[in-house]
């Protein structure tokens, strides 16, 4: 996963102040679970516009 779209994940979750403060090291292992699953729901949304293009 890019740094980019890690930065965006982050600042939709509301982590990105932490993030970019504190670093990675400092969010929750919640809230890493739910970047990762915000990440495969966006990967599954853009493989479903590309199957329908």
């Amino acid at each position: 996963m890019s740094d980019d779209l890690k930065m965006e994940l982050a600042k939709e979750l509301g982590v990105y102040d932490t993030v970019k403060t504190e670093g990675w090291g400092s969010v929750s292992s919640r809230n890493c679970g739910n970047l990762v699953r915000l990440a495969i729901e966006k990967a599954e949304k853009s493989m479903v516009q590309n199957r329908n293009l």
